[in-house]
């Protein structure tokens, strides 16, 4: 008797499963999402539609049927936007880790570009299929980073400039990656090795990227007291290379220099409007973050770390450490360090969320520059620490975030919520700040135009032409937030919170946040260039 209830109730759940599977797979679509203002990417003005998504794609927008739906998302008083594109991350570190890479997408991202800054995989190929195999949540292209070829072509003697053998091998670098995928090439010129860059030598390699339909993405030179100069080269190099160039972080950095973005941003425009092609991204925090190496002068790091090491231990040249650190924080037009904050310290947690200023002051009983440099020299013989350089102008950074060629990227890497570190919080909260603080609250852009610097700008940018926009044929990214709701919650204080009101993000057609919770979904894909597997050889 009891045989015979179990395998009634058995029965009974198969074919509840059968008749659930038969209708979702006879459904004209696998979701649709209805009552929502369409804002498509365009920069437009938004209407009211139904967006339905068949197959990881947005097949029909207009009045359609619920019931030709297998699933329906009721996105009354809420507005439905393309995936958001972070195009300048650094995620290369954590998304092994984290391939959920929560504090991207509970950001309504759905795509990021790595390999910034000049470093990046050398094996593209390797890395990509490695990412393929764990299964993540974003969509993942990748720049190949000069720094990354320019150490792999030297073998590591690199302050000098390259045989032409060795920038042979750079270039050969290059193209391998091009067909791996690279959407680009990234310099870091503020970093070691890409500081002994030349300009003729970044050309040629950005020549190579451009053959294969790849940008120029870079980090420039100076950010702050020559940073007029930095922009002029950037644009020599695209002019030169035949290809577009994208300005990473675009800021005043020094406040000696504060009020110079009306300079640069005419620079970009004079570019623009000889035919140049030139974007620039930004983060919208008047603060930076990189490594506490950036604070000493470049000469420090010549001949690699243990020639470093040598420089800051040795009494005679540690003066002269000494001297340039303080030299360039004058550079930076700040009477002291209390602008650096440290972030992570792992010799010393204690430090994060502190000033090199207040550092010094509790380890030294004494905080002037001598002992503030003293400090610093102490944390990077220790293993050095990721720092929130506060050295932004409000006013500079609301007059980039204008610019109709400025899109929104967090310059962020994935981050483990548990960890000790106190990060900058644009990992968490960039892009709903955005929407938030600079669109709705500041009007300092339109809605549509916001939305716009967060997908189809940079689609059409890094060339990734099945994303950024709301129309049938396009991947079915879509983010859907309360445009009167949505707000960051990170701050430079308490970093890791996750912003309000985005309550829907589709990557690839799949749920991936639910009513503000992960669904743990891992339909990302990688993004590969237009050189992928083109055989090309140049």
């Amino acid at each position: 008797m009891m045989t015979r209830k179990l395998l009634l109730v058995f029965a009974v759940i198969v074919v509840a499963c059968f008749h659930r599977a038969v209708s979702s797979s006879q459904a004209d679509f696998d979701a649709l999402i209805v009552n929502g203002r369409v804002v498509d990417g365009t920069g437009n003005p938004w209407f009211v539609a139904d967006v339905a998504i068949k197959n990881g794609r947005i097949v029909e927008i207009g009045k359609l049927d619920p019931k030709r739906a297998a699933r329906v998302i009721d996105a009354k008083g809420l507005i439905v936007a393309p995936g958001f594109i972070d195009v300048h991350t650094h995620i290369e570190g954590g998304i092994t880790e984290f391939p959920a890479a929560e504090n991207f997408v509970r950001m309504g991202v759905t795509s990021v570009v790595t390999g910034n800054c000049g470093s990046s995989a050398l094996n593209l190929n390797e890395w990509f299929s490695r990412l393929e195999t764990l299964g993540i949540s974003i969509n993942v292209a990748s720049l190949i980073g000069h720094n990354t070829v320019r150490r792999a072509g030297m073998n590591g003697d690199f302050d000098r400039p390259p045989t032409p053998e060795e920038l042979q091998k750079m270039r050969e670098l290059v193209a391998q990656a091009m067909r791996d995928g690279a959407v680009g090439l990234s310099t870091g010129l503020e970093y070691i090795p890409g500081t002994y860059g030349k300009t003729d030598e970044i050309v040629e390699l950005a020549k190579t990227s451009a053959e294969f339909g790849g940008l120029y993405a870079t980090h420039m030179r100076d950010e702050g007291e020559f940073v007029e100069r930095s922009i002029r080269e950037s644009i020599e190099i695209g002019e030169k290379a035949n290809c577009l160039v994208e300005i990473s972080h675009f800021k005043i950095s020094s406040r000696k220099r504060w009020g110079a973005s009306v300079q640069t941003i005419k620079l970009v425009e004079d570019a623009r409007a000889r035919g140049q092609q030139v974007t620039v991204d930004q983060y919208l925090y008047p603060a930076s973050s990189t490594g506490i190496g950036i604070l000493f002068p470049s000469w420090v790091f010549d001949g690699g770390a243990e020639k470093a090491r040598e420089r800051m231990t040795d009494p005679a040249t540690r003066a002269r450490v000494r001297a340039g650190l303080i030299e360039k924080a004058k550079q930076r037009g700040v009477p002291d360090f209390s602008f650096a904050v440290v972030a992570n310290h792992s010799a010393n947690q204690s430090f994060n969320g502190k000033s090199i200023a207040e550092i010094t002051k509790l380890n030294r009983q004494k905080n002037d520059l001598n002992s503030q440099a003293e400090q610093i020299i102490e944390i990077q013989l220790a293993g050095g620490a990721q720092m929130v350089l506060h050295s932004m102008a409000d006013a500079d950074v609301d007059r980039i975030f204008r610019q109709p060629f400025t899109m929104i990227a967090s310059d962020s890497g994935i981050h483990n919520p548990d960890s000790p570190s106190i990060p900058h919080p644009r990992g968490y909260g960039n892009n709903a700040r955005a929407l938030g603080v600079y669109t709705r609250d500041k009007k300092l852009v339109g809605l549509e135009e916001a939305i716009r610097k967060m997908t189809s700008l940079p689609a059409g940018t890094f060339k990734l032409w099945d994303r950024g926009l709301i129309r049938p044929g396009m991947a079915a990214d879509v983010v859907i937030f309360d445009e009167k709701a949505v707000a960051d919650r990170a701050t430079f204080e308490q970093p890791k919170q996750y912003p309000t009101g985005i309550h829907f993000v589709v990557v690839n057609g799949q749920v991936v946040i639910e009513n503000d919770k992960h669904t743990s979904l891992k339909s990302g894909q990688i993004l590969r260039g237009r050189g992928a597997g083109t055989g090309l050889v140049k």
